[in-house]
């Protein structure tokens, strides 16, 4: 199991073999997405592997939204709105969230 998979997992209180819904479209998820992408050389500083910033999704969903610029502000909203624990996590560290 990846580490994203685990931070994933841990924060959202999903065990392994849970049946977990995509957060965009609500069929089956098959992958964790990094909202922000870890880039070609993955994220050694391990940033990105965060729950704030994974979410579960399927993968039409992933192959559509993964990595394109233009809805990441879309995966995150919709990521606060499934887990709001993020939301108010981000609120108390003065974060400028948008809803």
């Amino acid at each position: 199991m990846t580490k994203h998979m685990k931070i994933y997992l841990e924060g959202s209180g999903f065990k392994e073999f849970d049946y977990i819904e995509c957060e965009v479209c609500e069929a089956e998820s098959v992958d964790i997405h990094h909202i922000d992408a870890r880039g070609m050389g993955g994220d050694p500083s391990g940033s990105k592997d965060v729950f704030s910033n994974l979410m579960a999704v399927c993968r039409p969903c992933h192959d559509t939204y993964g990595d394109v610029n233009q809805f990441k502000e879309h995966l995150r909203q919709l990521h606060y709105r499934r887990f709001p624990m993020v939301l108010g996590y981000l609120i108390k560290l003065n974060f400028n969230i948008e809803l």
